[in-house]
């Protein structure tokens, strides 16, 4: 299924209407969809180098807008769903101490998690679950996917296909590190 929808999401980079095909999976992968916009924008961005900053603005309202709508999944539906499963497998005093490092630490979560790769939906529904302040929520939000995405569209831009075959070349191992290293903050702020 992912792979189908890899190369829906592929296909719509070329689509005559990508713009608004960009902004609408930047809009759902900050709630509910799997696939990432650096799939449309790579490609893109390599096809209209001169547009590149235009794609990564599209990305950045529509990655933020979206996840103000992952965040009102975890704020208002959490009772309805999530709740229920987190009592169902006895999670609940886990789940507290999770609620409460978020709040804590919420807006650098949001901003770090915002800058990576890792899924960004896990992050806005994680969000709304623990009612983060939701001003907080969108700075970090429009803190970290700005970069995120201007970086990416400045390299292809100035660099073109060679910077192409590095970031995918690379992906999956720069995100597993990231992913690594945010698991041992965890474990490192649940004993701190």
């Amino acid at each position: 299924m992912l792979s189908r929808l890899y190369r829906w999401t592929l296909e719509k980079a070329r689509h005559r209407h990508a713009e608004r095909w960009l902004g609408l999976v930047s809009f759902l992968e900050s709630s509910i969809f799997p696939i990432p916009p650096d799939v449309m924008l790579l490609p893109m961005t390599l096809a209209n180098r001169q547009k590149a900053f235009r794609f990564a603005l599209i990305c950045t309202f529509a990655s933020v807008l979206g996840g103000l709508a992952g965040y009102g999944i975890g704020y208002y539906l959490w009772d309805l769903i999530g709740a229920p499963l987190i009592a169902f497998y006895g999670y609940e005093a886990q789940f507290q101490i999770f609620q409460e490092r978020f709040k804590d630490h919420g807006f650098w979560l949001v901003f770090l998690f915002g800058l990576s790769f890792f899924p960004f939906k896990v992050i806005t529904l994680a969000s709304g679950v623990v009612a983060m302040n939701p001003v907080a929520f969108l700075l970090a939000a429009l803190l970290s996917r700005a970069p995120r995405f201007y970086i990416e569209a400045a390299l292809l831009w100035k660099y073109g296909a060679p910077i192409e075959a590095f970031i995918e070349k690379r992906l999956s191992l720069l995100a597993s590190l990231f992913a690594l290293l945010l698991a041992g903050g965890f474990i490192a702020m649940r004993y701190l």
